[in-house]
């Protein structure tokens, strides 16, 4: 039997901006469920599977998983590489999709493009963030599982094991990585949930989409050209929680995915 090609969500209840808003509402389910079934549409995955922790405090979030008949693999709640790592081990994985459980928006068809970039270049990483050209909230991120274990044995800073693929995106690292790029430059749209209002953006947005076609990319793009006021809600910056983790220690600037 092949070894499954997995999305693992990194997901927690204890987020110190919106605390528990993964299991905030969204279309009549949690975000998690709702994020977790879009990008189960994504054609070259196997699986998807939400990588939690064994905290208490996220407890609720797993009893909600399950109750939604979604995959759920429990680890450390601040070492994140070591539970990707864990996770990966666990099902058998031989590629991972990184994904965060703040993107509820995720587009399967862009994960798609992601696995075929790295699959026809032979690259160990692909993302479309390094540079972002997507909207904040498309972060998409694989990699080889033996790129995940080797990361998890040589990341040693602490915001190398908080940060999944951090350690993958140095110079050090030496990995063959390649990128894919929107057809246009998206990276100042904010599609993510950090932020009560960002949660509003979201409701608004799926709150026109079709119970028979769910928005994608470009449904949003259309959606937000006819409904500009939409976008003046949440006026936040890019990957914050990165940044300010990045902030005590001295050395590169590394553009991507948030925690």
């Amino acid at each position: 039997m092949t070894a499954p090609t997995l999305a693992l969500i990194q997901a927690r209840m204890s987020s110190s901006r919106l605390p528990g808003k993964v299991l905030e509402p969204l279309q009549g389910v949690p975000l998690i469920v709702y994020m977790a079934r879009r990008a189960a549409r994504a054609k070259r995955l196997d699986g998807v599977v939400v990588v939690t922790s064994t905290d208490r405090s996220d407890d609720p979030l797993v009893d909600t998983l399950e109750t939604a008949a979604v995959q759920v693999f429990r680890g450390d709640l601040h070492d994140v590489l070591r539970r990707y790592a864990e996770a990966a081990a666990a099902h058998g994985a031989a590629e991972i999709v990184r994904l965060t459980g703040d993107c509820p928006l995720i587009d399967p068809a862009v994960i798609d493009r992601v696995i075929d970039a790295r699959r026809a270049s032979g690259a160990d990483y692909s993302s479309n963030v390094d540079p972002p050209t997507f909207p904040d909230g498309f972060d998409t991120e694989f990699f080889t599982r033996e790129t995940l274990d080797r990361a998890n044995r040589c990341a040693k800073l602490p915001a190398e094991r908080e940060h999944v693929t951090l350690w993958m995106r140095t110079k050090a690292a030496g990995l063959r990585r390649t990128n894919v790029l929107a057809l246009a430059d998206l990276s100042n749209l904010r599609l993510t949930v950090d932020y009560a209002d960002d949660l509003e953006v979201i409701r608004q947005i799926v709150a026109l989409e079709s119970p028979t076609h769910p928005v994608d990319m470009f449904d949003i793009l259309r959606i937000l050209a006819s409904r500009p006021e939409i976008l003046s809600l949440n006026p936040h910056a890019r990957n914050e929680g990165l940044t300010k983790s990045l902030a005590p220690r001295s050395g590169p600037t590394f553009h991507g995915a948030k925690p």
